[in-house]
Order: C-alpha cells, then sequence, then structure tokens
C-alpha cells in the first residue's frame, strides 16, 4: 500500500530513531514562584516566617503546613512571589539561615495546590518526624513511633 501523496511510510527505522533521541521535558520549576520552606519548629509563626521571607521580595502568598489532623503548625511553610528571581534570591540569601535557632531550608517548588498544606504523615505531621529519635522539642519532642503511639488513619 502507497503512502498518500505528500507524506512518506513510517519504517523501523523512524522506530529506532525516535527512540534514540530524548524527548526534552519541559522543566516545572524554570518558572517556579513558589518555595518550599522546611526545618521549621513547630512554634514558628506565620509573622515570623514572612518577617524574615519579605527581605527578599513582595510575597504573594504565605501557606502554613499544618498537622492533618490539629491543624496546628507541622514545621513546614509554601511561600509564594511574584517572580522567579525573588525566590531565587530567597534561596540564595535566606536558605540555609537560622529561624527559631534552627537552620531552616529552602528549595523550589513547583506550585501550592490546595491540600498540600496538611502533613504526609500517618500521624497528621510530617513523615520525617514520624521516625525520629532524637529528642527535638522544636519538633514536638522524640519521633511519635518511638512514644508507642497508634495511629487511627481514620481520626
Amino acid at each position: 500500500m502507497a503512502a498518500p501523496p505528500g507524506r512518506r511510510r513510517r519504517d523501523r527505522d523512524d522506530d529506532r530513531q525516535a527512540d534514540s533521541e530524548p524527548q526534552a521535558q519541559p522543566n516545572p520549576l524554570a518558572d517556579a514562584t513558589t518555595l518550599y520552606v522546611g526545618n521549621l519548629s513547630f512554634y514558628t509563626t506565620e509573622e515570623q516566617v514572612y518577617e524574615l521571607f519579605s527581605k527578599c521580595g513582595e510575597i504573594k502568598r504565605l501557606i502554613m503546613g499544618l498537622d492533618r489532623f490539629s491543624k496546628t503548625p507541622c514545621g513546614f511553610c509554601f511561600v509564594e512571589y511574584y517572580t522567579h528571581q525573588d525566590a531565587l534570591d530567597c534561596m540564595k540569601y535566606v536558605g540555609g539561615t537560622k529561624l527559631d535557632e534552627r537552620v531552616i531550608r529552602t528549595d523550589l517548588d513547583p506550585g501550592f495546590e490546595e491540600g498540600r498544606q496538611y502533613g504526609r504523615g500517618r500521624s497528621g505531621g510530617q513523615v520525617r518526624d514520624e521516625y525520629r529519635e532524637d529528642f527535638d522539642e522544636g519538633r514536638g519532642g522524640v519521633g511519635r513511633a518511638l512514644q508507642g503511639e497508634e495511629y487511627d488513619e481514620e481520626r
């Protein structure tokens, strides 16, 4: 069967060539204006975060991470800026500094979506705090698994 006029028929070489040429995936962080901020104390307030992070640019939105069940802060937040450059500046100048005596970490984030403000651990907080073996008052004491707490997924 002949190919329609102006088009050629596909053959095995086309498939081999398609497999050998990786398709460029768009980088979801290339223009990101949102930062994930981690390792916050459970006692750090929204006002403290706003004061520190507004030094790098105008903040569009600030979302504190909350325990899924108790709705109390659980050690992370999202800071959204108006420009990608402000987010990059913040990572450069604020990431790795101390807030409430804790070294905070910042990472570009593809963007906040409803539901991401809640911790994903079984107890409602962050997974990293579930199995922590050291005592960390700023993050609620010892890990909940060491406290012997049973988790009720349906709470």
